[in-house]
C-alpha cells in the first residue's frame, strides 16, 4: 500500500500530453513503507540497474490542490506504470523527463485511428470505424498500377436469408487472408461479393411472414406474391452482408451482385437455352426428392438424414395358386407403400425361397392385385426375412431396380403425402395415418405377422423439417455426363489444383458416377424456367424455349399461326443452377467482351467447404468449361466444418452454437480470424473459449509490444535522432553482419521468417503461417529481444541501434500478421511514426534478405546460458529482485561475443553485473557453486551462498524429505499389500505404482541437492 506521506519527497508535475493526469517518477528501491510494483506487475519495466517508474494518477483540474484524496490510491492501474529510459541520478531520488510525444497526436488526426500511447488495450469498437474508413479510401478495389497478374476470388454467395454463422466467418477468414495478401504482393485483387436468392428458404420466410398477417400464398397471384418478396428482400436482405463486412471482408462492393438481378438472370436464361440447342436439357418423369409440405423437388443437399426411433413391420405375402402354408414373408418400414409394389424379390441362391421364383404372390389389402416373385444377387438375405418387396414410386434403391428389370412404375401418393386414388378405401389418408390403419387391418386379418423396434434412416426437409418422400415427378433435367468428362480432364491434365489433394479422389469419383441433375423446383421464387407451352393443347411435349416471352411468341405464331396463345412454365430452377454459373455470370457473361471478363475471368481461386464440393463447385467447374472454354478458376481451396471443443457438430438441439458476432463482443474479430485461421485446408476444426482468450491475449501483447516501442523512440522533433535510426538499414549483407549479436540475431530470425511465411502464404498453408509468425513474435521477439533491447536503451550505448531494429522487425511482424488479423495490425501501423501509406496497402516484405546464421546460433547459445540460470533461481527460490555472482566458463572465442553482451546476460538473468566474470576455467569455489552445462563449450558457475541461505535452506529441505519419505513409504506399504493389488482396480494400482516412481525421484533430487548444500556449510566451516 502506498502511504500518503510518501509522495512529500516527490517532484509532482503537469503534462500537456496527458491533460487531467498527474506523473511522479518514483525510484526502483524506494524507502521501506513505499511499495512499488514487480516486473510482472508493470510489463515492460526492466529490473536491471538504478531504473525509475513513471507513475501517472488521475486528478481533477477544477480543484485548487495538487494533491489526490486518499481513495485515488485504491484505484492506481499497475497497468499505467512504464518504464523510463533516461533519468539525472541524485542522492537518492531519480526524476526524469517525460518527452512530450506525437505519435498518438498523428494516428488520431484523422479521427479514426487510436495510439497505444493513449489506450490500455485496443478496442475493438474501433474495428468497424477502421472497416469504414478503408472501404472510404477504395482499398478494397482492384488497383492496376503495376500491371501484374489479378488475383480474384468469387465469394460463396450466402442465402439472402441468412444470419452469420461460423461457417461464414470460416471462409470470410481464409479468403480475406489469401485477398490482403496478394493486395499487399502488389497484384490487382477483386474479391466479388453477392447473396444468392435461396428460392425454397427465402419462399418459406416470406410465407411465414404472411401467414403472420394472415395470408396464404395460394390466395395470392404470382406476380403479388413475388412483390412482397422483393419487398423483404430490400427491407431484410443485407442483414447477411453487414455481418460479413463485421469481419473485415475486404471485397470490392461496388461490384456486388444478387442472383436474380437483371445481369445474373441474363446469364442464366442463355444458359438455359444454350443447353436445351445441345440436347442437354430434357422433361421427364423421374425419382426426385420431394417435400409435401414446399410441394416442390428439393435436391440431395436439402435433405437431412437423421436416426429415429421406428418400427420394422413383418407382412405375410401368400402365394397364388399354393397353398396356405404357401407365403412369403416381407420385412418393411414402410407398410403404406404396399400398395406401390410391382413385384417382390429374393436372392437366387436362397434355398428357401427358390421354389416360389418364377410364382405369382398377392399384394394384402389390394382385393388380389398379382406381382411376380423374382430373383436378384443385390438382394440383402439378412436384412429381415430376405425377401424385397420392390415399390418403385416410394424408394430410390427401388426405382433403380424396377428400371434395370423393366418393371412399371406405380405411384400411390399425393403431392401432399397424402395417399391417391391406388390405395382404396385408404384413399386421401395421411401416409402416416394410412400406416397405422393398415397395419391394424393387417393384424386383424392375418397378415401382420409382428412389428418390432428398428432404427431409421429418416430423410428430412433442411427447410421445413417433414419427412422427404421419395417420389416419381415430371421435372426437367440436365445430363450431365458429357460435362463432367470435361471437368475430370481438368484436373488430370493439372489446370485444375484441388487442395487439398485428398479430395481429389472424392471429386473424381462423383463425376464418374454423375447423375442427371433435376433442375426444376416448384416454387415462386426463382428464375422461371424459359419454356412455353400453347394454350389449347394437352401435350405438353410441344413446347418453345426461348430468351424471353416475345420471342417465344413469335415462334409460337411461326408454328401455329397469328391467333396462338402461350403460357410459361410455371417451375423455377434449382437455386443451384444460378450458382454454378457464379464465377463468370458475375463479371459480365454471355458478354465475354464485357471489362471485367476480360480482366478477372478466370479467376483465380475458389474457397469454400468440402461438404459442397460436389453440389457447387464440380457444377462450376463444369459450366465454366461449357460456357467459356476454361475452368472458372485454378485452385480449389477446401475448408472444414466448425466443430465445438469436444469435436461435436454445432447444434440448437445440443446448445453448443458459438454465435460469431458474441465472439467478436467479447474478443474482438482479430482474435476470431486467427483462432480460425490456425485450422489444416479440409479438416474439421474443434473451436473453444480457451483458444479465443488465448488468440485475444495475442492481441493484447501486440498492442503492448507497439506500446512499449512507441514509448522508446524519439520525439518526432528529434531530427538528430531519427537521422541516427534512418540510417539504419537492413536489406545489405554487411549492415546485418556489422549489428550488435541481438540486433542481428532479431533482424536475421525475422528475415528466415519472411522467406517461410512467404511460401506458406503461397502453398495456401495459412495455419503455418500463423503459428510460425505467433512463435517468432511472441517466443523471439517480445520474450527475447524486447527484453535484452532494454539494455541499450537504458544503460548502454546503442539506443539507435535498439531503436530501429525494434521498429523494423515489428512493422514487418506487422505486415505479415495483417491478413490475419487487419484490425489491430492496421491500428499499431497507423501509431508508428513516418507511415506513408495504410498497412493493407503497404508492400509486402522482400524475400532472400540478408540474414547471419552464425550469429543466430550465438545468440541461441547465449539463450541457453540464461535459461539455465533461470531455471536453477527457480529451482532455489531465489527473490527475483535478487542480484547473484555468476563465472561463465568458456573457450576465448565463445568468451568472447557473450562477453560483448555481458548487460543483456545479467538483464535477463538478474546477475550482479560487477561480480559477473568470464573465465576459461572453473573458479576456485566450483565445489560451492551450482555448476550448469549450457551447450558445448559453454559453462557457468553460480555461487550457492549468493543465491541461499544455506543453513535455512538445509532445514527446509530436510524437513520436505522427510515429508516425502513417509509419502514415499505410504505408497510402498500398499504396493506390498497382495490384497490390495488383489482387490484394487488395475488403473488405481498403477497409479499408485506412478506416485511411487515419483515420490522416488522427487526423493533422489531432494538429497543431491542437501548433499552439496552440506558440503558447502562444511568447506565454509
Amino acid at each position: 500500500m502506498i502511504k500518503k506521506r510518501a509522495f512529500s519527497l516527490v517532484f509532482l508535475f503537469w503534462l500537456n500530453i496527458f491533460p487531467g493526469y498527474l506523473v511522479a517518477v518514483l525510484p526502483l528501491s524506494p524507502e521501506p513503507h513505499l511499495r512499488l510494483p514487480s516486473a510482472e506487475e508493470a510489463p515492460g519495466s526492466s529490473e536491471f540497474g538504478e531504473a525509475t517508474y513513471t507513475m501517472i494518477f488521475p486528478v481533477s483540474l477544477s480543484g485548487s490542490s495538487l494533491f489526490f484524496p486518499v481513495s485515488a490510491y485504491n484505484r492506481i492501474n499497475p497497468l499505467l506504470f512504464c518504464k523510463g529510459s533516461r533519468h539525472i541520478r541524485f542522492s537518492y531520488w531519480h526524476f526524469k523527463r517525460v518527452r512530450p510525444r506525437h505519435f498518438a497526436v498523428a494516428a488520431a488526426e484523422n479521427g479514426v485511428f487510436t495510439s497505444p500511447e493513449i489506450a490500455k488495450s485496443f478496442d475493438f469498437t474501433t474495428e468497424e470505424r477502421i472497416y469504414n474508413w478503408w472501404e472510404s479510401q477504395g482499398y478494397f478495389k482492384p488497383n492496376f498500377e503495376r500491371r501484374s497478374d489479378p488475383f480474384v476470388i468469387s465469394m460463396p454467395p450466402p442465402n439472402v436469408t441468412g444470419s452469420l454463422h461460423m461457417g461464414h466467418a470460416m471462409f470470410v477468414t481464409l479468403e480475406d487472408i489469401m485477398v490482403r495478401y496478394h493486395r499487399m504482393k502488389g497484384q490487382p485483387t477483386l474479391w466479388l461479393p453477392g447473396t444468392d436468392h435461396a428460392g425454397i428458404a427465402t419462399q418459406l420466410v416470406v410465407e411465414k411472414m404472411l401467414a403472420s398477417e394472415g395470408i396464404k400464398r395460394i390466395e395470392m397471384s404470382r406476380d403479388e406474391f413475388a412483390k412482397r418478396v422483393w419487398e423483404w428482400k430490400e427491407k431484410y436482405g443485407r442483414t447477411i452482408i453487414n455481418q460479413i463486412k463485421r469481419l473485415g471482408a475486404s471485397c470490392d462492393w461496388s461490384r456486388e451482385h444478387f442472383t436474380l438481378d437483371e445481369q445474373l438472370s441474363r446469364a442464366v436464361i442463355e444458359a438455359f437455352v444454350r443447353l436445351h440447342e445441345k440436347g442437354l436439357i430434357y422433361q421427364g418423369s423421374y425419382m426426385v426428392n420431394w417435400s409435401p409440405a414446399l410441394q416442390t423437388a428439393v435436391s440431395d443437399l436439402e435433405v437431412e438424414y437423421s436416426e429415429e426411433a421406428g418400427y420394422l413391420y413383418y407382412i405375410r405375402y401368400r402365394v397364388a395358386g399354393g397353398s396356405r402354408s404357401d407365403y412369403l414373408t416381407v420385412a418393411t418400414t414402410r407398410p403404406e407403400t404396399l400398395f406401390g409394389d410391382v413385384a417382390l424379390a429374393v436372392h437366387p441362391q436362397d434355398d428357401r425361397y427358390s421354389k416360389y421364383i418364377g410364382h405369382m404372390a398377392i399384394v394384402p389389402m389390394t382385393f388380389g392385385r398379382h406381382v411376380p416373385i423374382l430373383s436378384d444377387k443385390h438382394v440383402d438375405r439378412e436384412f429381415g426375412t430376405g425377401v424385397l418387396k420392390i415399390s418403385p414410386g416410394h424408394d430410390h434403391n427401388d426405382y433403380l431396380l424396377a428400371r434395370k428389370l423393366g418393371l412399371p412404375i406405380l405411384n400411390v401418393m399425393n403431392k401432399d403425402a397424402t395417399l391417391n386414388e391406388v390405395a382404396g378405401l385408404y384413399s386421401g389418408l395421411d401416409r402416416f395415418e394410412a400406416r397405422k390403419k393398415l397395419w391394424a387391418e393387417l393384424e386383424e386379418t392375418g397378415l401382420g405377422v409382428k412389428k418390432e423396434p428398428y432404427t431409421l434412416r429418416v430423410p428430412r426437409s433442411q427447410r421445413g423439417g417433414e419427412v422427404i418422400e421419395p417420389l416419381v415427378s415430371k421435372q426437367w433435367f440436365l445430363t450431365m455426363e458429357p460435362l463432367a468428362e470435361k471437368a475430370l480432364q481438368a484436373v488430370e491434365k493439372g489446370e485444375l489444383t484441388i487442395i487439398p489433394e485428398r479430395f481429389e479422389k472424392i471429386y473424381n469419383h462423383w463425376l464418374s458416377n454423375i447423375k442427371d441433375w433435376c433442375i426444376s423446383r416448384q416454387l415462386w421464387w426463382g428464375h422461371r424456367i424459359p419454356v412455353w407451352y400453347i394454350v389449347g393443347k394437352d401435350n405438353q411435349e410441344e413446347y418453345i424455349v426461348a430468351r424471353n416471352a416475345d420471342d417465344a411468341l413469335g415462334e409460337a405464331q411461326k408454328r401455329y399461326g397469328k391467333d396462338v396463345e402461350i403460357y410459361q412454365d410455371p417451375d423455377v430452377l434449382d437455386t443451384w443452377f444460378s450458382s454454378a454459373l457464379w464465377p463468370f455470370s458475375t463479371l459480365g457473361w454471355p458478354d465475354m467482351s464485357a471489362e471485367d471478363f476480360k480482366h478477372f475471368y478466370p479467376t483465380t481461386v475458389l474457397e469454400t467447404g468440402h461438404d459442397i464440393l460436389f453440389f457447387w463447385v464440380a457444377r462450376m467447374v463444369m459450366m465454366g468449361i461449357e460456357f467459356t472454354g476454361t475452368v472458372p478458376f485454378s485452385y480449389i481451396y477446401l475448408h472444414g466444418l466448425i466443430r465445438d471443443s469436444q469435436g461435436r457438430k454445432m447444434s440448437k438441439t445440443l446448445g453448443n452454437v458459438i454465435d460469431p458476432l458474441d465472439t467478436i463482443k467479447e474478443f474482438g474479430t482479430d482474435a476470431l480470424r486467427f483462432t480460425l485461421a490456425l485450422g489444416t485446408a479440409g479438416q474439421d476444426l474443434n473451436l473453444s473459449i480457451e483458444r479465443l482468450t488465448s488468440n485475444k491475449a495475442f492481441t493484447n501483447k501486440l498492442w503492448n509490444a507497439g506500446k512499449f516501442i512507441l514509448q522508446n523512440l524519439p520525439s518526432q522533433n528529434d531530427t538528430p535522432a531519427w537521422e541516427n535510426i534512418l540510417a539504419c538499414t537492413f536489406d545489405r549483407e554487411d549492415s546485418v553482419l556489422n549489428l550488435p549479436l541481438p540486433e542481428c540475431w532479431a533482424v536475421s530470425k525475422l528475415h528466415l521468417l519472411i522467406d517461410s511465411v512467404t511460401a506458406s502464404y503461397d502453398k495456401f498453408y495459412f495455419g503455418e503461417v500463423g503459428r510460425e509468425t505467433y512463435d517468432f513474435f511472441w517466443g523471439d521477439f517480445a520474450d527475447w529481444y524486447i527484453e535484452a533491447s532494454k539494455a541499450r536503451l537504458y544503460h548502454s550505448g546503442g539506443t539507435s541501434v535498439a531503436q530501429a531494429v525494434l521498429l523494423y522487425v515489428f512493422e514487418n511482424i506487422l505486415k505479415l500478421l495483417h491478413p490475419f488479423m487487419p484490425f489491430v495490425t492496421e491500428e499499431l501501423w497507423q501509431a508508428l511514426p513516418n507511415r506513408k501509406q495504410a498497412l493493407i496497402v503497404s508492400p509486402w516484405p522482400e524475400t532472400q534478405l540478408p540474414r547471419n546464421t552464425s550469429s543466430v546460433k550465438k545468440f541461441e547459445n547465449l539463450q541457453a546460458l540464461i535459461r539455465a540460470i533461470r531455471n536453477v533461481r527457480a529451482e532455489y527460490s531465489v527473490e527475483p529482485a535478487k542480484r547473484i555472482s555468476a563465472y561463465v566458463v568458456a573457450s576465448n572465442e565463445v568468451i568472447e561475443y557473450i562477453a560483448k553482451e555481458r548487460e543483456v546476460l545479467a538483464l535477463l538473468s538478474r546477475l550482479d553485473l560487477q561480480n559477473l566474470h568470464f573465465t576459461d576455467s572453473p573458479p576456485g569455489d566450483a565445489d560451492q557453486s551450482v555448476h550448469l552445462v549450457t551447450g558445448e563449450g559453454l559453462e557457468a558457475y553460480l555461487p550457492l551462498a549468493d543465491m541461499v541461505d544455506i543453513s535455512a535452506e538445509v532445514e527446509r529441505l530436510s524437513k520436505r524429505l522427510s515429508k516425502m519419505q513417509k509419502e514415499y513409504d505410504g505408497f510402498i506399504a500398499q504396493l506390498s499389500s497382495a490384497k490390495f493389488i488383489e482387490r484394487a482396480p488395475e488403473d488405481v494400482v498403477r497409479g499408485v505404482r506412478e506416485k511411487a516412481a515419483e515420490a522416488q525421484e522427487k526423493i533422489t533430487l531432494t538429497k543431491n541437492r542437501l548433499a552439496l548444500l552440506r558440503s558447502n556449510v562444511l568447506a565454509t566451516k
